[in-house]
């Protein structure tokens, strides 16, 4: 924008010198010949009443004078006589034998001849001659003057222009910086109006949008945490049940059941509530989670008659992704094999290490999964569709993506790509 607005105040200037300057300067030089001209006619002037009254001696003892002077001056008389300077009996000599004064032009410079009439032999005439040298004098340095004066008066307005982009494009600056900030996640970022009257009102908005942003985000949060927090006492009466079941093994079963979904209410509260997006990565090892989750699936796969083929590399891999998230990816993995499969269905759960990566591929023989299952809010089997979306996002916070495809021999194949930690 500084680029551009100097670009547009050169121009201008340069066109505002031009047309000032240019004028100026013609006339310097038409001003210049006219004085030049002036006072080689006043010379010739001066000259004719002795040419015109003096006899042939006294005449040219006086334009002898004239001439020693550094004025070529010739007196051209009425008997064929020339007097002074030699010089050629041009038309305007002969034009002015006939009673007519004039000033010619020629290539060389401009020629003033004067008739001069009162002789009793006939009209005389006085020519002078003014080169181009003379004609010109001084013109050039005042060409130069003005070159010079309209070059500062150009890197003057280049200099004001400077200034006046720099009052505009600061602000804009700013307000650029903090748009990124605030894209960052940096909610706290805010604008200090200045500049101009229309740029401090787009400061003001972007404040207030960034408030406004912050009280909705807020608002959002609380409200995550207190329906996560209504169903603590739905889990309260469920472990209360599970305690009073007369079998120890499935009371220990179902309470450790419960006490992973309070830990993920818990998890969730906690993260609705105090983390930010702006908060530092949080690194997990793959292995000891996937395999933890796995464990729990499996006692439900025994029940549903589904054969698990698990391929762990060996840990730690640490992933870019918080355990919690990651836990809930991989059981919503594993939670749509069970929903959307027959029982019996076998699935296979495998975790590698790909360059600065970790993939994690869940696969089934079931019917297979539609592409655009991965939209938020989509399901094709009555759910809610944000199982996938869970996941989805969680490969993406590492840098990573989810990929959606089919077996060779049928079945979905789920591929979570994540990328690796640093711990």
């Amino acid at each position: 924008m500084r680029a551009r607005l100097a670009l547009l105040v050169a121009a201008v200037s340069v066109l505002i010198v031009i047309a000032f300057l240019v004028p100026l300067a013609l006339l310097l030089r038409t001003s210049a010949e006219d004085r030049a001209t002036a006072r080689a006619t006043a010379d010739a002037q001066g000259l004719a009443p002795v040419v015109g009254t003096a006899d042939s001696e006294t005449v040219r003892l006086t334009v002898d004078q004239l001439v020693q002077s550094g004025r070529p001056v010739s007196v051209f008389l009425p008997d064929g006589n020339q007097l002074g300077s030699p010089a050629p009996r041009t038309p305007a000599v002969v034009l002015a034998a006939r009673g007519q004064s004039l000033t010619a032009e020629t290539p060389e410079g401009r020629e003033v001849v004067i008739a001069v009439q009162g002789r009793t032999e006939g009209t005389a005439v006085i020519r002078t001659f003014v080169p181009n040298a003379e004609l010109t004098s001084g013109v050039d340095r005042a060409w130069l003057v003005l070159s010079l004066l309209g070059l500062l008066l150009v890197l003057i307005g280049l200099a004001v222009a400077d200034r006046l982009a720099r009052t505009l494009v600061r602000p804009i600056g700013e307000l650029s910086a903090v748009s990124h900030r605030l894209a960052n996640a940096e909610l706290d970022a805010r604008v200090e109006p200045s500049g101009p009257a229309e740029l401090r009102e787009v400061g003001g908005a972007l404040n207030h949008l960034a408030g406004r942003i912050q009280e909705l985000l807020v608002q959002e949060r609380e409200q995550v945490a207190d329906l996560s927090h209504r169903l603590r006492t739905p889990l309260t009466a469920l472990r209360l049940e599970a305690e009073s079941l007369a079998d120890p093994q499935d009371a220990a079963r179902i309470a450790g059941a419960v006490d992973g979904l309070e830990r993920a209410v818990t998890g969730l509260i906690r993260q609705a509530r105090w983390r930010t997006p702006a908060d530092g990565a949080v690194v997990s090892d793959a292995v000891a989670t996937v395999t933890e989750r796995v464990a729990f699936w499996s006692v439900l796969a025994e029940d549903t008659g589904r054969a698990v083929d698990l391929d762990l590399a060996p840990g730690p891999l640490p992933v870019g992704v918080p355990a919690d998230e990651l836990e809930a990816a991989v059981d919503a993995l594993l939670g749509n094999v069970f929903a959307h499969t027959p029982d019996g269905t076998a699935f296979a759960v495998r975790l590698v290490p790909d360059g600065d990566q970790v993939v994690l591929t869940v696969a089934d023989e079931g019917p297979g999964i539609a592409a655009e299952s991965v939209r938020r809010g989509a399901s094709q089997a009555g759910s809610t569709g944000l199982g996938l979306d869970i996941a989805r996002r969680a490969a993406q916070a590492s840098g990573g993506r989810l990929e959606l495809g089919e077996r060779p021999g049928g079945g979905a194949e789920v591929v979570l790509h994540m990328g690796a930690g640093r711990s």
